[in-house]
């Protein structure tokens, strides 16, 4: 009944340590050609596929390194020669590097191929227009609408108090004014969505300087207006001290 237990038993940790060292030596040869894929296709990461006469094999990279190294072949199961999981039986490796150096070939076919891809694109290109003198334009007509806002910010403070908005309609859109202080804090048209013709972050569009600014007289003189109705109200109290 025991005679089994006395038969020698064969070990098997030299092939499972040939099997390791390859897989190993695998990793860092494909590993060149996926810093190679990496750089040639300018992303962190990426896969490329290459057809053998014997199946098809897929390198997956991420970060200039080998995610996995597949091979297909045309009959049989596929085999992860290298990937982040356990390596592959030793049966299966033997018959994946019987065709890796014509999956390397391949690569090189690939990898030449792609030699003269840019010979024909032009690396001369036609001068570049500067905008200077417009922005330098579009900034002095908004640093006029900055005074304008500032002075009717100034006068806001003065009679209607610290903070506050005065909006009015000029062609028919909405043009808002808040202020804080002495000092215009935006100057809006066209409702929340609208344009900002003064604000504390980036200037108005060339474009939006261009299609407001002359409505900005039209927005003073109704702000005028303003003032002078509020002046002739005011004109008309009158405080009975007998009361």
């Amino acid at each position: 009944m025991t005679e089994g237990l006395d038969a020698t038993v064969d070990e098997m940790g030299d092939v499972a340590e040939r099997r390791n060292e390859l897989a190993a030596r695998v990793r860092t040869h494909a590993g060149t050609i996926a810093r190679e894929l990496a750089v040639f296709e300018g992303g962190d990461y990426g896969q490329e596929t290459f057809e053998t006469d014997t199946g098809t094999w897929t390198l997956k990279y991420e970060a200039g390194d080998v995610q996995y190294l597949r091979y297909d072949p045309n009959s049989g199961s596929e085999v992860y020669v290298v990937s982040s999981k356990q390596p592959p039986e030793p049966e299966a490796l033997e018959t994946a590097m019987a065709d890796y150096e014509a999956f390397v070939a391949a690569y090189n076919e690939y990898a030449r191929s792609a030699a003269g891809l840019l010979e024909d694109v032009p690396d001369e290109f036609p001068a570049v227009e500067s905008t200077a003198e417009l922005v330098a334009e579009r900034d002095r007509i908004v640093d006029r609408i900055r005074d304008v806002g500032d002075a009717m910010a100034s006068e806001l403070h003065r009679f209607e108090g610290e903070y506050g908005t005065y909006a009015t309609t000029v062609s028919g859109t909405r043009w808002e004014l808040k202020w804080d202080g002495d000092v215009a804090a935006y100057l809006r048209v066209g409702g929340s969505d609208g344009v900002y013709l003064l604000s504390q972050y980036s200037p108005p569009s060339a474009t939006d300087v261009r299609r407001f600014a002359s409505d900005v007289t039209a927005f003073v003189d109704a702000f005028n207006e303003h003032v002078d109705d509020l002046e002739a109200d005011l004109s008309h109290v009158a405080f009975d001290e007998r009361t």
